[in-house]
C-alpha cells in the first residue's frame, strides 16, 4: 500500500483500528504497575510508595523527551517510524520480564518511555489523517477507545496475570503483544509521509496562543490531580481502606470499562456543547476524587465512585485532545507533542505527590489533596472558557 494509492473506507477504518490497538498496548504498559507494585516492592525488598517513583520516572522523561524526539524524527516516514517504536517497546519489555535488579527494571521502563514518547507525538494527527471523509471526531474517540480498552482490559488483566503467574509474565505478555500489533500495523497502515509536523520554530508560535496555553496549563493541573490518586490506587484500597485483593481488581475494571461510556459521550454531547462538558467532566472527576476513600466503606458506592471516575476522566481527556488538534492545526505533531510531554509531566508530578503524602502524611490524605488541586482546575477552566470564549472551545456543530 502507497500514499499514491488512495485508501477506501474500510482501509481507513482498519488504518485507525490498528493505531487504536497500538494505544491499547502501549498504555496498557504504561499503567500496568499501578496494580502491580505490591509485587515488584516484594521482590526487591521495596516499599509500594518507593516503587511507584518508578511512574514518576517513566513520565518524566515522556515528558522530557516527546518534544526532542519528535523534532529528530520530523522527517521520518511515519510507518517506518512506527515499526522502530514498536522494536524499541518489544525489546524494552524482553528487558522488564527478566530485570535481576529494580535498576534495571528502570532502565527497561526509560526504553519504554522513550517509545512511548515518539508514539503518542504522531499519533492521534495519524488518526486524524488517515480518517474517513467528515469522521475525525469518530477516529479519535476509536483511538480513546483503544486507551478505555486497556484500562478495562490490559490493565486488570495484567494484575490478575501477574498475581497468578508473577509480575514479570506481565511484562513479558505484553512485549509479545506488542509483537503482533507491530505485524499488524505493518500489514494495514499505508505509507505516510511526514505533513504538518512543523519545526522547533512552532513552539514559540504555539505559546503565543493564549487559548492553546491555557489549555496546556488545565492539562498539567487536572493530570496531577489525577494520579496523585490514582497512582497509588491500589495501597489506598487494600491498606487504608482494607479491602481485599478482588476488590482492587473490580476497581481497575470499571474504572476502565466506563471509559467507554465516556467515549461514546464525547461524540454525542461533547462536540455540540463542548464549553459546558469540559466543565461538567472536570467537576465529576474533582469530587469522584474526594468521595472514593469516604466510599471505601460500602464496596458498592466505591464501584459506583470509580464507575463515574472512569466517565469523567475521557470526558476530560478526549475535549482538551481534540483542542489541542484544532488550534494547533497548523504544527499538529508539534502541539500533540507538547499534549504527551505536559500530559506526562502530570502523571509524574502525581505520582510523586502522592509517593510523598503516602510517606510522611498517609495513604488517606491522598485523595483530599488530588481533589484540592481538581478544584483549582475546576475554576481555572471556567474562568478560561469565559476569557477567551471565542477561541477557547470550538463552536457547537450543528
Amino acid at each position: 500500500m502507497t500514499e499514491s494509492s488512495p485508501l477506501t473506507r474500510q482501509q481507513a477504518w482498519l488504518g485507525v483500528i490498528a493505531l487504536a490497538m497500538g494505544a491499547f498496548v502501549f498504555n496498557t504498559s504504561e499503567f500496568v504497575p499501578v496494580g502491580l507494585l505490591s509485587d515488584i516492592g516484594a521482590s526487591y525488598g521495596m516499599t509500594t510508595e518507593r516503587v511507584g517513583l518508578m511512574l514518576t520516572i517513566y513520565a518524566w522523561i515522556v515528558a522530557l523527551t516527546s518534544l526532542p524526539c519528535m523534532l529528530l524524527t520530523k522527517n521520518v516516514e511515519r510507518r517506518k517510524l512506527l515499526m522502530g517504536v514498536f522494536a524499541l517497546f518489544v525489546v524494552s519489555h524482553g528487558v522488564s520480564a527478566i530485570a535481576w535488579n529494580y535498576p534495571v527494571l528502570l532502565a527497561s521502563r526509560m526504553g519504554i518511555a522513550l517509545a512511548h514518547a515518539v508514539f503518542w507525538s504522531i499519533t492521534a494527527s495519524l488518526a486524524v489523517r488517515i480518517a474517513p471523509e467528515g469522521k475525525k471526531p469518530q477516529a479519535l474517540g476509536l483511538l480513546a477507545t483503544g486507551t478505555t480498552l486497556a484500562m478495562v482490559l490490559g490493565i486488570p488483566l495484567g494484575r490478575v496475570v501477574g498475581e497468578a503467574l508473577g509480575w514479570r509474565t506481565t511484562f513479558g505478555g505484553i512485549g509479545l503483544v506488542a509483537l503482533a500489533v507491530m505485524l499488524v500495523l505493518w500489514r494495514l497502515l499505508p505509507l505516510l509521509p511526514s505533513e504538518n509536523a512543523g519545526s522547533a520554530k512552532s513552539i514559540p508560535m504555539l505559546f503565543k496562543r493564549p487559548a492553546l496555553s491555557a489549555t496546556y496549563a488545565l492539562l498539567i493541573v487536572m493530570v496531577t490531580a489525577q494520579f496523585t490518586v490514582y497512582s497509588y490506587i491500589e495501597p489506598l484500597i487494600q491498606r487504608a481502606a482494607g479491602l481485599s485483593n478482588d476488590v482492587t481488581t473490580w476497581v481497575l475494571l470499571l474504572y476502565g470499562g466506563m471509559g467507554i461510556v465516556g467515549s461514546v459521550l464525547f461524540g454525542a454531547v461533547g462536540l455540540r456543547w463542548p464549553r459546558g462538558f469540559l466543565l461538567a467532566a472536570m467537576a465529576v472527576l474533582t469530587a469522584c476524587l474526594w468521595l472514593l476513600l469516604p466510599s471505601a466503606q460500602w464496596p458498592l458506592a466505591l464501584y459506583a465512585v470509580c464507575a463515574v471516575w472512569g466517565v469523567a476522566m475521557l470526558c476530560m481527556v478526549l475535549p482538551l485532545q481534540a483542542k489541542v488538534l484544532r488550534l494547533a492545526s497548523d504544527a499538529t505533531d508539534v502541539g500533540m507533542s507538547l499534549f504527551s510531554g505536559l500530559f506526562n509531566v502530570g502523571i509524574g508530578a502525581g505520582a510523586l505527590l502522592g509517593s510523598q503524602i503516602g510517606t510522611h502524611w498517609g495513604l488517606q490524605y491522598l485523595g483530599p489533596v488530588g481533589g484540592g488541586i481538581a478544584v483549582a482546575g475546576v475554576l481555572w477552566c471556567a474562568f478560561a472558557s469565559w476569557y477567551w470564549v471565542g477561541t477557547f472551545a470550538p463552536k457547537p456543530q450543528r
